[in-house]
Order: C-alpha cells, then structure tokens, then sequence
C-alpha cells in the first residue's frame, strides 16, 4: 500500500534509471546534499521494486547494525532500502560478503549524503557491485510537472 505522503511528491526524473539500475546491480546507492529527495525516491522506487524499508536514523536500527553488522545483514528481507547508510560504515564489507554469495540485481537500496567513493575502504569493498545514482534538488521542471528542455532538440 502506497504512503499518501509519497504519492503525493513531485515525480521525479531520476526515477527511471534507479529502477534500470535496480535491474542489473546487486548494490544502488542514491547519492547526494541533503535534502534532495534520496529518502523519498529510494521509498517510492523500493515500495515498486518490493524493498523492505529500514532507516539508520532510528537509534534502534543503527545500534543493531553497528554491534552485529553481519548479523543484521544476514538477518534482512531479500530485498531492501538502507536509508543514511553512511552513519554505519562497518556494513559495507558485510554487504559485499553477502553480495558475493549470492550476486543477484536490486538486493540493496542504499541512501547516503557522504560519497562513499571518497573512502578508499568503502569504495574497494563495493567495487564492481555498485551502481550509483545521483539525486539533485527538484528542478524546475519536475516542480511543474512538465519534460525538461533543457539542451532538448
């Protein structure tokens, strides 16, 4: 059952390919500043895909995958959305263990405003398993609902 707070945002552009790369990669990250829409966009797009949604700004979600990374990763539905996945980086090698396991495409939504390629041990422990998608603020043409034109031929 859709959110009524998520139907009724503003359709974004990005949306299509998060799901193309839902598709094919095992891990996709939404990146960008706070405030874009990662979090609304990864539910939105989750809840079509089948993604269970977690947040690590709930203390008790964070807590538990700080303690037992690999416990809580094993533990998670097949599919699913780790909103502020930055705030526990120790998941990361845990992700990639279980992503080699068993590589198929859409297991993981991930949402996060710090660049995980930045941090030479996150970026090697998801290379070549990660697909990632930058969000921006809503343009004007999400905002009215019309096609960019922009650059449009």
């Amino acid at each position: 059952m859709t959110d009524p707070q998520l139907a009724e945002q503003h359709p974004r552009f990005a949306a299509p390919r998060l799901l193309e790369a839902l598709e094919d990669s095992p891990v996709v990250l939404v990146h960008g500043p706070r405030q874009c829409g990662k979090t609304t966009l990864a539910r939105l797009v989750g809840e079509q895909c089948g993604h269970v949604y977690m947040t690590f700004d709930d203390d008790v979600v964070l807590a538990a995958a700080a303690k037992d990374p690999v416990g809580f990763v094993t533990g998670l539905p097949d599919r699913v959305v780790l909103d502020e996945v930055q705030r526990v980086p120790q998941i990361f090698t845990t992700i990639k263990a279980v992503v080699d396991r068993n590589r198929w495409p859409g297991r993981f939504l991930l949402t996060g405003s710090t660049n995980i390629m930045l941090l030479p041990q996150l970026a090697d422990s998801l290379a070549g398993r990660l697909a990632i998608q930058n969000l921006y603020p809503l343009s004007q043409a999400e905002l009215v609902g019309s096609e960019p034109t922009f650059l449009a031929q």
